[in-house]
């Protein structure tokens, strides 16, 4: 059973009551808890030695991308990041130097972002440590963006470059909250979600809940400078079209938008965001399923993104 498998499985028949506005099934739960003009947003995720990052990697970067990655969930909803809680699981053995230090790049990402860190949990883990954030933000009601969105014709649209992520970006990303919150202030955003497990999974997972299908143009897709070089030096490494289809972990914003407003939305955010690219990678179709288009043809694309419980 696959990661997406057993989610299924478990979220099948979850109690709700009246203020759940989304719930499983989107970056975010949306709740309407009476604050005037806004509904929260409420988001958990964790990182686990071994799996998002090694016993070798410099423990700051491991705190800040504990919290960034659930900033950037809310970045996909279009809030704004205001509290979280911090779950530490830990060996029988730590270090404690090495788990403040953790914390140290957990605060500073909270101090930049203006996130209150406001308790938590600690624990016992055996062998590895796992951290885990629950973090809560606000939105304007009825601006916060979902997955299940997306219309026949749309133009999809991704940020920044992607693949190459274990190259050492997978620690440094920065959350896409501002461009977001501009998005939607500023043009009607039919559907978005941010890429954690690959453009070819994620993408999916947006057609799955807008039952609709996508077909990508393979040329237009940005494909950052690392996922290149990897290829070029390494013979094992991914080709570099499908290291940006299925590495994972780039934790920038794909979205779709009415193909009318494509041009405007690109001139736009070349003049807002300079030195982050914008780039119209395909479109939203009717017939369901993903599909390639290049300079030979269309043909179904079958290769997914990074799930947990895969077989190797």
């Amino acid at each position: 059973m696959t990661e997406f498998e057993l989610i299924a499985k478990l979220t099948a028949d979850l109690h709700t009551n009246d203020t759940v506005k989304t719930g499983a099934g989107d970056d975010c739960a949306v709740l309407d808890l009476g604050i005037p003009g806004k509904n929260l947003l409420f988001k958990s995720d964790a990182v686990v030695e071994g799996i998002h990052f090694t016993s070798e990697t410099q423990p700051q970067k491991i705190g800040r991308k504990a919290l960034a990655r659930a900033l950037s969930d809310i970045a996909a909803m279009a809030g704004t990041p205001t509290a979280a809680v911090v779950t530490i699981g830990l060996p029988q053995k730590f270090d404690a130097d090495r788990i403040a230090a953790i914390y140290e790049g957990l605060n500073d990402t909270a101090r930049h972002y203006n996130v209150s860190i406001v308790g938590g949990e600690t624990t016992t883990n055996p062998e590895r440590i796992i951290i885990s954030i629950a973090l809560i933000g606000l939105v304007q009601k009825k601006k916060a963006i979902l997955r299940s969105g997306a219309k026949k014709g749309d133009a999809i649209f991704v940020t920044g470059e992607l693949g190459g992520s274990l190259q050492g970006r997978h620690l440094d990303f920065q959350p896409r909250l501002e461009e977001a919150r501009w998005l939607a202030d500023n043009f009607k955003i039919h559907s978005m979600i941010d890429l954690s497990d690959g453009l070819a999974g994620d993408l999916r997972h947006l057609l799955n809940s807008s039952k609709v299908g996508a077909e990508l143009f393979s040329p237009a897709i940005p494909i950052s400078r690392e996922a290149k070089l990897h290829a070029r030096t390494e013979s094992s490494a991914k080709p570099p079209l499908l290291a940006a289809l299925t590495d994972g972990e780039d934790f920038e914003l794909l979205l779709t938008i009415a193909s009318r407003d494509a041009v405007k939305l690109l001139d736009a955010w070349k003049e807002k965001f300079q030195n982050i690219k914008l780039t119209c990678i395909g479109k939203i179709t009717a017939e369901t399923g993903l599909r390639l288009r290049d300079n030979e043809g269309i043909k179904p694309l079958f290769v997914h993104g990074y799930t947990h419980f895969a077989k190797p």
